[in-house]
């Protein structure tokens, strides 16, 4: 008798291949996009772009309206993505989708790569001075070791 074995999930072998990049509208954060669409484009990947919504509790305090902020952000940065899209349509075709999360930078990119079964993540450097010593986002992601993690500068 022939032992059967189920077929099981192995990250960046098996179903689709998904890159996560992080954009907050940062020039680091948007080359870091432009990196990860040319890596989608060779791999024939999916790109998740992911746009991480500030929570400012004290912006709240101030009364300043966080909410359409972040979203006119989000809206502003699909709108780049399109464009830039629609400028290499023909020429390269890149599977994209765009992602909007809650929280900070860090969480919200874990939580993308989960669901979205990420094959790798890439994030720009971080252009925070305070980051030297906190540590970035990238360095948190890197620590992580749940996925390759590429930063770019």
């Amino acid at each position: 008798m022939m032992e059967q074995h189920a077929h099981r999930f192995e990250r960046g072998t098996d179903g689709p291949k998904v890159i996560v990049v992080g954009v907050d509208g940062s020039d680091s954060s948007l080359r870091a996009a432009a990196y990860a669409g040319g890596l989608a484009r060779r791999q024939h990947a999916l790109l998740a772009v992911v746009y991480v919504q500030p929570v400012l509790a004290t912006g709240v305090a101030l009364g300043v309206p966080v909410t359409e902020t972040t979203d006119a952000i989000a809206e502003d940065l699909v709108t780049q993505i399109r464009e830039a899209a629609e400028r290499v349509k023909g020429i390269f075709d890149v599977r994209w989708e765009f992602h909007t999360f809650r929280g900070d930078p860090y969480s919200g990119l874990v939580k993308a790569a989960d669901d979205l079964k990420a094959d790798a993540v890439v994030v720009g450097a971080s252009e925070q001075a305070g980051h030297r010593i906190v540590g970035s986002v990238a360095v948190r992601l890197v620590k992580a070791g749940r996925w390759p993690v590429t930063v770019v500068p």
